[in-house]
């Protein structure tokens, strides 16, 4: 029997953090090997500054590293980054972006604030599908 418990596997991609600048906020580098697709659930907590925003992208490599890092094309995108990004208003909102593998190993979201001097506390769980090996 194919349950969900036993064919998907969660990770701290980031943990929770305050950000209070505009610092860029990278997901660790998340392995793609043996999952069908990979999530990125981003969670977000009270944002205290009244007109930041926050753009989500996405790179994917095979180094390792991401030292060959590059822009994922929207075709192995599952949503869009436009509507994983998310403003002030968004205080306790859950969005996400999944990435289709096979194209490439590795895979990293990052968001990027504007416009930030308030408190915005951010945290990043990766969902991964695993293939039944």
């Amino acid at each position: 029997m194919a349950d969900l418990h036993n064919f998907i596997n969660y990770t701290a991609g980031l943990a929770p953090v305050v950000v209070s600048d505009n610092t860029a906020q990278s997901t660790a580098i998340i392995d793609c090997q043996n999952a069908y697709e990979v999530e990125f659930v981003i969670l977000t907590g009270t944002l205290a500054d009244a007109d930041a925003t926050f753009a989500v992208t996405m790179t994917h490599g095979d180094a390792a590293n991401l030292s060959d890092a590059a822009t994922v094309p929207d075709r192995c995108l599952i949503g869009t980054t436009a509507a994983a990004s998310f403003t002030f208003a968004d205080d306790g909102a859950v969005k996400k972006i999944g990435y289709v593998t096979g194209e490439k190993r590795y895979v990293r979201l990052t968001i990027t604030p504007s416009a930030n001097a308030g408190s915005a506390p951010l945290a990043v769980v990766v969902v991964r599908r695993l293939r039944h090996l």
